[in-house]
């Protein structure tokens, strides 16, 4: 599963950023918050607010929500990549390249534009070739999914791009590459090893779960917790489950207020992601285990976490397709 994640990700190359206002810089950040949790069109307002400031970023992810809200290249969103990509924004030169109007055609709303898919891609490249052939570990990357030619993820990965060795031992786990066969699933654990120590928390669930085939249960519950840590929607739901004994699978520590604040606290996503029903489901197996004061203290303990963790999110392709 190719996930590539947005928080890791920088423009290579954005001449003439603006200097953002307090207040707008706040609201692109809450707006980025709530896209990666699956709730872009909330997050359109905000964006907007950034967007119209001239903040590339807030462009591109404008661009994408509401990309994500026709299904389509509309001339809304084409104008925001457009704006982005203006100042440099590879990924939004790469998603203009990447379009294919069959949709908008059908519903007879292509936007007019600047470029075609073609040159959007030749000025991408021409950006990050030579910051790629120069050593910079993003560019790289950005040369494989311009190119896709593993060779460039194989260098970036080499230069400790986590999402490149995300992206790599992915491949190789699926079977791509030519290894001995003992060899594969050692070079697998170790670029999964590297991203998640990395920050990548789609690494460490998979290295926690190369762990626990081993019968590394401390490896396992280690890298899970990590990924909960990092604010993954997923792994704080199923850490939470863990430290309720919802259900004692993997031989966690019982905490059964942590356990149901973790989960509690997923409500914030308010449906964001689908994880909603199990979120309802779960909580009153575990209430029926707690007195009012122990569901009062995890409340708490829920609100505590949410001020000093990561926001919560499902860290979702940069590069959606």
């Amino acid at each position: 599963m190719r996930l590539l994640i947005a928080g890791f990700l920088l423009v290579i190359s954005a001449p003439n950023v603006l200097a953002l206002t307090a207040s707008e810089l706040a609201m692109k950040s809450r707006g980025i918050i709530l896209y990666n949790q699956y709730k872009a069109i909330t997050a359109q307002p905000l964006l907007m607010v950034a967007a119209q400031a001239g903040d590339h970023e807030a462009q591109y992810y404008l661009a994408e929500s509401l990309r994500s809200k026709y299904g389509y290249m509309n001339p809304e969103a084409e104008k925001w990549y457009e704006a982005a990509a203006a100042q440099g924004d590879l990924y939004a030169m790469i998603q203009l390249g990447r379009d294919k109007p069959d949709l908008c055609k059908f519903v007879n709303d292509c936007p007019p534009r600047a470029k075609t898919p073609a040159e959007w891609l030749k000025q991408a490249l021409s950006i990050a070739q030579p910051q790629a052939t120069d050593g910079d570990a993003e560019a790289m990357y950005i040369m494989y999914e311009l190119t896709l030619d593993t060779a460039w993820l194989e260098k970036s990965a080499a230069k400790n791009h986590s999402l490149s060795q995300y992206l790599l031992a992915t491949s190789y786990k699926q079977g791509n590459g030519f290894f001995l066969p003992w060899k594969r699933s050692e070079v697998v654990e170790n670029l999964f090893e590297a991203s998640a120590k990395g920050g990548n928390p789609q690494a460490m669930m998979e290295i926690g779960a190369i762990r626990y085939e081993k019968g590394d249960l401390e490896g396992f519950r280690y890298w899970n917790e990590q990924a909960a840590l990092a604010g993954y929607a997923t792994a704080v739901y199923g850490h939470g489950s863990d430290l309720a004994h919802e259900p004692d699978t993997y031989g966690f520590t019982y905490d059964i207020v942590k356990g149901y604040a973790l989960i509690y606290s997923l409500k914030e996503l308010d449906g964001g992601g689908g994880i909603q029903s199990i979120v309802d489901s779960k909580l009153p197996r575990i209430e029926a285990k707690m007195t009012p004061q122990q569901i009062y203290v995890a409340k708490e303990f829920s609100a505590q976490w949410k001020a000093s963790h990561p926001p919560l999110s499902f860290f979702p392709d940069k590069l959606s397709r």
